[in-house]
């Protein structure tokens, strides 16, 4: 496998420590699969390498009496060497944990690796419903977001604010269907209507045809149904195009504070989004995050936070169970509440999906923004129970309601 890239999380002697005295036990090893080069990299990426490193670190870098790795690896955002690497972890290197899956083709395809090597899987950025829905298993969990809670907040409150009609342009695989789908419905539902939309090509730089229809449109909302690379270039040639100044508002579907940082406030401004985490809420937030940014040189991402109380949950369950059982672990992170900055007292579902509090916010204009990295006002706590589908509703086959 030549595209892998097995990074261990401490140097030998550290390791060493928490078994001196006798034989090295078998570590505890966590896979974090991401996209470290392409499109998402910055929102996850790298970032998300050291969020695992940390929580490994903060559990004290053993387990049960065994070390703790981090492996990592880039997916290239293709499923088909996502789904290898998986293999591999889990058959060859006796992986635990896989997690990040930042590309829902990516995510579909390990989680059902997952399912057949009896491994863990955790998505940390995986926009469609189905991981949770109709291809749920049970050693598969999703942490973060997905198309429901990205879209129906932001859809229904920019409805009622007199933004009625609603153009798309959407990337062209499972994440921007879900996107376009989740939004579509929660804006049909406020009372506004769709107009039409477009899709462009994974990866794409030039969005001038796209954009050129999206303006044609006369829609009020250009709703954008894409991530990372994307949508910021997507956000920058649509200044270009005026559509701004022709009184068009863009509304990203998923923006991150890496995303804001690449715009710069000038071109975010007034941007409303939806998020699971801002760095700035609370004390908690605000000490774990100028930790990582002493290292990381960026304040983290919704996507990096996500992944630190992943693996840190993961850890604790392990601890709890006595052993790196799949089953005995999976109900461990199941039964077990989540307590941490990220998300206190959060419960993983039936379905596999962590419900934690959402919040609506608003990017800051380059006047409002008092210190660096500072880009977000919260208008809205949106609850857990509000924000994710109903478990009735996810269509996962092996949950009991």
């Amino acid at each position: 496998m030549g595209n892998l890239n097995r990074r261990a999380l401490l140097a030998a002697p550290l390791a060493l420590t928490a078994t001196r005295g006798r034989a090295q036990a078998a570590p505890v090893r966590v896979g974090v699969l991401t996209d470290m080069t392409g499109l998402y990299a910055d929102a996850i990426g790298p970032g998300s390498f050291l969020a695992a490193q940390m929580a490994a670190e903060d559990a004290g870098s053993s387990v049960i009496g065994r070390p703790i790795e981090i492996l990592s690896a880039d997916n290239q955002n293709k499923a088909d060497i996502g789904s290898a690497i998986a293999r591999q972890w889990y058959d060859r290197d006796h992986v635990g944990l896989v997690v990040g899956l930042d590309n829902s083709s990516v995510a579909l395809a390990v989680e059902q690796v997952a399912r057949e090597r009896n491994g863990i899987t955790v998505a940390i950025a995986v926009g469609t419903n189905d991981f949770t829905g109709k291809f749920c298993t049970p050693n598969a969990m999703s942490w973060n977001y997905d198309s429901y809670a990205l879209t129906h907040g932001v859809a229904g409150a920019l409805v009622a604010r007199g933004l009625d009609t609603w153009f798309f342009l959407t990337v062209d695989y499972a994440f921007g269907a879900a996107l376009e789908s989740d939004a579509s419905d929660a804006v049909r539902a406020a009372g506004g209507k769709v107009l039409g939309s477009v899709r462009h090509p994974l990866g794409t730089g030039d969005f001038s045809s796209f954009l050129i229809a999206a303006k044609a449109s006369g829609a009020k909302a250009i709703a954008l149904a894409n991530g990372g690379n994307d949508m910021t270039g997507a956000v920058k040639q649509a200044a270009e195009f005026g559509l701004q100044q022709g009184g068009q508002t863009l509304v990203p579907m998923l923006c991150t504070n890496a995303d804001i940082h690449s715009l710069g406030l000038p071109v975010a401004w007034g941007i409303t989004l939806m998020t699971s985490f801002t760095w700035n809420r609370t004390d908690q937030t605000r000490a774990w995050s100028q930790r990582f940014f002493m290292r990381h040189h960026t304040m983290p991402s919704m996507d990096h936070a996500a992944t630190y109380s992943a693996v840190r949950h993961y850890i604790r369950a392990v601890a709890a169970a006595g052993t790196t059982d799949t089953a005995a672990v999976v109900a461990k992170m199941r039964s077990l509440p989540v307590h941490d900055f990220y998300a206190d007292g959060a419960m993983v579902r039936a379905d596999g999906r962590l419900v934690h509090d959402m919040y609506l916010v608003k990017v800051k204009s380059p006047a409002e923004s008092h210190s660096p990295w500072d880009y977000e006002d919260i208008l809205q706590t949106v609850p857990g129970n509000k924000a994710f589908r109903p478990t009735e509703e996810a269509g996962c086959p092996t949950a009991k309601t």
